[in-house]
């Protein structure tokens, strides 16, 4: 009986360790974003804590194991809008509604891409 408890309480701490781990695993800390304006340096450990869930961001997440560049789909036919386009409706709108940076110069910081 003190073995199975033992080998219960084990397994237990394995799989809480496995759930933190999964948790704390969320992509690169920050992320730079190339643009023509000057550079975008995008701090996504700070945007995962006010969003709910990654597909908030990533839409693609939800369909694929792990998110794939914006670049990949977007402005690659006349149907799906640019990367830029579908940056500035998503970011400016949530930055709006959250009081976030909205003026050019506060995000485009970085060398002209």
């Amino acid at each position: 009986m003190r073995k199975m408890s033992i080998l219960l309480v084990v397994g237990c701490l394995v799989f809480s360790a496995a759930l933190v781990m999964a948790a704390v695993n969320k992509g690169p800390e920050a992320v730079k974003l190339p643009a023509s304006m000057g550079e975008v340096s995008f701090d996504h450990a700070a945007h995962q804590g006010r969003v709910a869930a990654c597909q908030t961001c990533h839409h693609q997440a939800a369909a694929e194991a792990t998110p794939v560049a914006c670049r990949s789909c977007h402005g690659v036919t006349a149907d799906i809008p640019t990367a830029k386009d579908a940056f500035h409706q998503r970011c400016k709108s949530c930055h709006k509604a959250q009081n976030g940076p909205t003026k050019c110069k506060e995000c485009h910081r970085g060398p002209k891409g």
